[in-house]
């Protein structure tokens, strides 16, 4: 039996159907600084040719994390409201589609980034500031609130950007993360960020 036999059939998450298995992974198109109609039309045609799962490129939860200045975030009840412009030109085209949760951290174009040990990125010119734990407990909020408005936004689900470098990955890593609390230090202290992320 070939490797590909499912590949086109339509797959059942349990809160969502796919059409099939074919997925339009996560990259910044460059349209999601513009008006919602641009990345409508453009991810409604990749729908209309047959794409099962779309995900958006990376979407902010909080002013902290943004790529740079400007650049996009989920926060506001308004912010939903656009882009269920997009979630609805997919949905018309019978696809379905993702929202990527992304948190820079460090790896930001801007002069107020944080990271869980406040330091700097070889690549980025910013020095980040330490997270204190009122700042973490903030973030993790404004992560299950960039979730529950994508969730009334029309999104199918959230992809959790946990790689490459970003926010998660600061805290996993030991050469990023020099923290003496209960998010550095042992491997299950320095997951624990992404997890209560999870639980949250």
């Amino acid at each position: 039996m070939s490797h590909f036999a499912h590949v086109l059939q339509p797959l059942d998450l349990g809160f969502v159907t796919l059409p099939n298995r074919v997925i339009m992974g996560s990259m910044h198109t460059g349209l999601e600084e513009f008006p919602p109609e641009r990345q409508a039309a453009f991810f409604a045609r990749r729908a209309a040719g047959g794409v099962g799962l779309i995900i958006t490129g990376g979407i902010s939860p909080s002013e902290l994390g943004v790529l740079g200045p400007g650049m996009c975030a989920m926060l506001t009840e308004a912010d939903a409201k656009k882009h269920k412009v997009i979630t609805d030109a997919v949905h018309a085209e019978g696809g379905r589609i993702c929202m990527q949760i992304l948190h820079a951290g460090r790896q930001s174009y801007h002069p107020v980034n944080i990271s869980p040990s406040g330091k700097k990125s070889p690549i980025y010119p910013f020095p980040p500031q330490t997270m204190t734990e009122e700042v973490i407990e903030q973030e993790l909020a404004n992560w299950v609130n960039a979730a529950a408005l994508a969730q009334q936004a029309g999104y199918d689900g959230v992809e959790i950007m946990g790689s490459e470098g970003y926010l998660i990955n600061q805290f996993i890593v030991q050469h990023t993360n020099k923290r003496t609390d209960e998010y550095g230090g042992s491997y299950e202290n320095r997951i624990k960020f992404p997890i209560e992320i999870i639980q949250k």
